[in-house]
């Protein structure tokens, strides 16, 4: 059968056909269609309970991990889906598994996000797959994505080891026709292994595994050597080569077609290329198809890679000094943001694409986002800044979510955005050098995430911040999922050890606005740790409910 999808939903079809029993993740752009489809999906409620796919939200990347992992070691087919900063917080249990390697198989999908659209970072996942040892998948198209997940699982439980397959924003939110199996392979049955000491890391077992995993380094490289995403066609011209990863094989093949009328490229129907070209879709990189480019002549070696110039650093130390490897370290092609088409020619002839005849006109300016009319976030902001003008030198620490667009106009209101949870830590930290009143805002969804850990640390330590909680009862920022902690944040926080009289909750509306200035100076004015919740439903999601009711 033949589907229109994204690469995203390509992705996670491909585990559903693959036999997949689980789905864990944290909601983050590019990755959230993944999740959301086998959610949508009518293959996941089954006939039986045991066809079932398990789809809920994690509390956050970590917790999705560890949950992939206990069902990987019952023999069951997992997945894990978050975006790349979503891989610093899973590390801990990422790191170790494949430590401890794996029972039924597992994949762990990373949306990267170069050029930021999204994300305060442009880190690239690809990293993790080598700091961890482990192999990694990146797929160049939709239809590679889908066939990639049946690839995924059975290497995983060939090779006994988790498997990371990266993608980048356009590969995740771009749509192409994918052909799909027309059987879909039946789920793992339960089977957990009698000898469970590979799972155990206490040091004698751990060291152990990781001579284990060391020795299988080997078998990973020759897999790479022998799969069929890494692909190696020699040029006419052997003298010059282009090394070429996931999604930007599809900018050179573009660029190749664009330019048949020059002599320095090729057609796809040519069946002799004029430069030498090695896709690599999957690492660690084949060794063997390197050697045989240099083998094969190459003196010269351009890098088109998607992020950061991972295979660029690797094949330096790879191929003779006497041949030049360039990418993004030599300025061929940008060293930051996304890679494009025009990027390509540049490199590769310093020409420019085929101008499409479309010009953004002058007149068109670029909008900053901004938060909802309507939005509690607004009310909750606009008392908060009032109350803290009426200091001299109050501080406000933001958070990760829809509501960090308070550091923008009209409100200007934070003074410091790191990382998710980060908020109430970077609070206390400033308290405790003295800094009053120190102020924290955190959304609900980012509270449960990461954010408790902090504020027992407030508690523990009588830190005198005022947490402000604005609950829409969502994850707003990516698209209205469940929030983990929606009806129980009082108790959270009261079992967090903050006292019960200090767990005030306001309603963010105009119409409200003294009693929640009221609120805010009152706690303020208490030396301790506070919570104030401002809860609203976002405005987004109401409308939903209001439409669905109707």
């Amino acid at each position: 059968m033949k589907h229109l999808l994204l690469g995203d939903e390509a992705i996670a079809q491909g585990a559903i056909d693959a036999g997949l029993s689980g789905v864990y993740a944290y909601p983050g752009t590019p990755s959230t269609e993944i999740t959301e489809y086998i959610q949508l999906s009518e293959k996941r409620k089954g006939d039986e309970a045991k066809d079932k796919i398990f789809c809920q939200w994690a509390t956050n990347e970590k917790t999705a991990m560890e949950g992939a992992l206990g069902m990987s070691y019952m023999g069951k087919r997992a997945l894990v889906c978050m975006k790349h900063v979503g891989m610093n917080v899973c590390a801990d249990a990422f790191m170790n598994a494949a430590i401890t390697g794996v029972n039924g198989g597992l994949v762990v999908v990373a949306a990267d996000d170069p050029s930021m659209h999204s994300s305060q970072n442009e880190q690239d996942s690809r990293f993790y797959a080598k700091f961890a040892m482990i192999p990694c998948l990146e797929p160049s198209n939709q239809q590679e994505a889908y066939d990639m997940m049946h690839y995924a699982f059975d290497l995983s439980e060939s090779l006994r080891t988790p498997i990371l397959l990266r993608v980048t924003t356009r590969m995740a939110h771009s749509r192409a026709v994918v052909e799909t199996m027309d059987t879909p392979r039946e789920q793992n049955a339960l089977s957990a292994p009698e000898n469970t000491n590979h799972f155990i890391l206490l040091p004698a077992f751990a060291r152990k595994n990781y001579a284990e995993l060391v020795d299988a380094q080997a078998d990973f490289i020759q897999t790479s050597e022998e799969s069929q995403y890494n692909q190696y066609t020699k040029g006419s011209n052997p003298k010059k080569a282009i090394v070429t990863t996931g999604i930007a094989y599809n900018y050179l093949m573009e660029v190749l077609q664009n330019h048949h009328t020059t002599p320095h490229y090729t057609t796809l129907h040519h069946t002799t290329p004029h430069y030498t070209i090695l896709k690599i879709t999957q690492y660690p990189l084949p060794k063997a198809l390197i050697d045989q480019m240099v083998a094969d002549g190459a003196e010269e070696i351009l890098v088109m890679e998607e992020g950061q110039p991972v295979v660029e650093e690797l094949l330096r130390g790879m191929v003779p000094s006497s041949v030049a490897v360039k990418g993004r370290l030599t300025g061929d092609l940008p060293r930051m943001g996304e890679l494009t088409p025009d990027s390509v020619a540049q490199a590769l002839v310093g020409d420019r694409m085929p101008d499409a005849g479309f010009q953004i006109p002058e007149l068109v300016v670029g909008r900053p986002p901004a938060l909802c009319q309507g939005c509690g976030h607004r009310d909750m902001y606009a008392a908060l800044n009032e109350v803290a003008r009426e200091h001299e030198n109050a501080k406000i620490f933001g958070d990760i979510g829809c509501y960090t667009l308070g550091a923008l106009s009209p409100f200007h209101a934070i003074h410091a955005c790191v990382e998710m949870g980060a908020s109430i830590t970077m609070a206390k930290g400033a308290a405790d050098a003295g800094q009053f009143p120190s102020f924290a805002v955190i959304g609900d969804s980012t509270f449960t995430h990461s954010g408790m850990t902090g504020l027992l640390d407030c508690v523990n330590s009588k830190a005198n911040v005022v947490v402000l909680i604005s609950d829409n009862l969502t994850t707003g920022m990516t698209g209205g999922q469940d929030s983990a902690g929606t009806g129980r944040l009082e108790a959270i926080c009261e079992g967090l050890g903050v006292e019960k009289e200090h767990v005030r909750v306001v309603v963010p509306l105009p119409k409200n606005m003294e009693e929640i200035k009221q609120v805010l100076r009152e706690e303020v004015a208490y030396n301790g740790t506070s919570v104030v919740i401002a809860r609203r439903e976002c405005i987004q999601t109401l409308k939903r409910h209001l439409k669905q009711k109707k």
